[in-house]
């Protein structure tokens, strides 16, 4: 079962100033606490985020052995009919791993039903400011620590900065901050938004999350 909620923001610009103007997000979440949902989708986000690429040569892999080592009678030892045996050094390996991909599905409406529970559950950690993309017009870590201090923002914790675009400056302006990380709307997900202790968001997000998440 889903609930509509309402979030209501009064929005920053960047010297921290609250404006005038309030923004609102209307979302319909799930109606309990939507664990199950979040977890499945944690767990399809790091089975998607595997290469699984990792190989190693069965016997019939490795080169050469194709000649018998030495006659089956009568040396006293062993018998053997290939040096590419898995138990020879530089033979072939027994149960190895081979390229898969593990992927789990996850219908489109249960994740963006776990996507929109859990931005309404971290309501309380958003800030809105106006303009961020187009006001950051330098790659300066220095102007965007500003903005974050205008804004009350610390920086010892998880931040994530979802913009409509990620620009050329911005990307370049938060990309030595250990603590942030910046993400389109576009490609959001539950993964970032659990890890972040504090969310900036932008008008022109807002309207992406509005269009792509919600109904």
């Amino acid at each position: 079962m889903t609930v509509q909620k309402f979030i209501r923001y009064t929005p920053f610009d960047i010297n921290g100033n609250q404006l005038d103007v309030n923004h609102e997000i209307t979302l319909n979440v799930s109606e309990t606490a939507g664990n199950y949902l979040l977890h499945r989708d944690l767990l399809r986000h790091h089975s998607s985020q595997r290469q699984g690429t990792s190989s190693t040569k069965t016997r019939s892999e490795v080169r050469g052995g194709g000649r018998k080592p030495w006659q089956q009678k009568g040396t006293g030892r062993a018998r053997a009919g290939s040096n590419r045996s898995p138990l020879w050094k530089g033979g072939g390996v027994i149960f190895g791993p081979k390229p898969k991909t593990s992927l789990l599905k996850l219908n489109k409406k249960e994740r963006q039903l776990a996507l929109r529970t859990l931005l309404y559950n971290k309501k309380n950690n958003i800030l809105i400011i106006e303009n961020l993309e187009t006001e950051v017009t330098e790659p300066k870590t220095k102007s965007f620590l500003k903005i974050c201090q205008n804004c009350s923002v610390d920086l010892d914790q998880k931040l994530l900065v979802i913009v409509s675009k990620k620009t050329t400056p911005l990307k370049l302006s938060t990309n030595n901050l250990k603590n942030v990380e910046l993400i389109s709307a576009s490609n959001l997900n539950t993964f970032s938004l659990l890890k972040a202790k504090q969310i900036i968001l932008t008008p022109l997000a807002i309207n992406d999350i509005k269009e792509i998440y919600c109904d």
